[in-house]
């Protein structure tokens, strides 16, 4: 398995532009703070403390001046100019330009957004927490929506629509994940399975050939079964589709399709676990988007499923079809 994944490694070392081709959703002037947060984890010394302190106080950052963005980082100026660049800005002002509409923006819907960023502490009323819960997941999932390449959606329903077979694989809550959208692409008459044991998920990716799909879910792209696994898929010509939160990852440069999912940590909550309900977004699209290639089948598939496990419901006079 070696062999397959080294080539994939060589992306920590590669410039820091964004592939446009793949990522066309994140040119958008509205997404900027989501570029910062995808590219993050790519950034090292005085990069990393620009991109920081644009994500702890964006509308400073949008008001200071370049001079006043440098020393609050404790970068230079040049330094700030290289983190415009490595975002695809010609210059500062463009960058200030950006951040102060998205902030404008979130400023003028208020309300749930207000709180966003602020710990959750040990003794606060669960109506706060619930404000902060509510806040960060309707953020992300905008966040998501705005940097999603519908294209890449379309060509992973294309691909699941006519494969013989879909493997997922995924781990921890990737798993859980990837178990949902194995439950809902069986509903509708897709063969698929999921694999959260890298063994078990190995010997399946290995009987995988043209025509067949197998999907990787990992946040952040670099967990070592999933990407080996995909790698194993991709070796026997399986069409490979990564859901990641990070373009950059080994998981991302080794797939076919890259779906591109944001997420916004709370106390409690890292960016794994609050990518869940992002990443159930893009697979409900997808799931959707491959019903509506395969309706007569999925429809009969629905209508059959429904039949098969009446008997296991209380009957209430109503139709039972949208319980599955």
């Amino acid at each position: 398995m070696v062999e397959r994944v080294e080539p994939v490694a060589a992306v920590q070392s590669a410039p820091l532009e964004i592939p446009h081709a793949r990522l066309s959703g994140l040119d958008r002037p509205d997404s900027v703070l989501v570029r910062v947060r995808a590219q993050l984890p790519e950034f090292t010394g005085a990069l990393q403390r620009v991109a920081e302190q644009v994500l702890t106080d964006p509308a400073g950052a949008a008001r200071a001046t370049i001079v006043e963005l440098a020393e609050r980082s404790g970068t230079s100026p040049a330094s700030i100019t290289r983190f415009c660049r490595a975002l695809g800005f010609e210059g500062y002002a463009d960058l200030r330009l950006a951040i102060a509409g998205e902030t404008g923006r979130a400023a003028r819907s208020a309300g749930w957004a207000e709180d966003i960023g602020r710990a959750i502490e040990p003794g606060d009323p669960l109506e706060r927490v619930l404000g902060q819960i509510m806040a960060a997941d309707t953020q992300a999932m905008r966040d998501t929506a705005a940097m999603l390449d519908l294209a890449e959606v379309e060509r992973a329903a294309a691909a699941i629509s006519s494969a013989n077979r879909v493997d997922i694989y995924g781990a921890s809550g990737s798993a859980l994940v990837g178990a949902e959208m194995q439950f809902s692409l069986h509903r509708i008459g897709i063969a698929a399975w999921t694999w959260p044991d890298v063994h078990n998920g190995l010997a399946s990716a290995a009987l995988l050939r043209e025509g067949d799909v197998a999907l990787g879910i990992s946040h952040t792209g670099q967990t070592r079964e999933t990407v080996e696994m995909l790698a194993e898929a991709g070796s026997h010509g399986a069409v490979t589709v990564a859901l990641t939160g990070f373009p950059r990852s080994p998981l991302a440069e080794l797939a076919d399709i890259v779906l591109l999912t944001a997420s916004q940590a709370t106390s409690f909550r890292p960016d794994a676990l609050s990518a869940r309900h992002p990443q159930l977004v893009v697979l409900d699209l997808l799931y959707i988007a491959v019903a509506q290639r395969t309706h007569d089948r999925s429809h009969a598939a629905f209508q059959r499923t429904a039949r098969a496990v009446d008997a296991h419901r209380f009957s209430n006079g109503q139709s039972k079809e949208g319980d599955l």
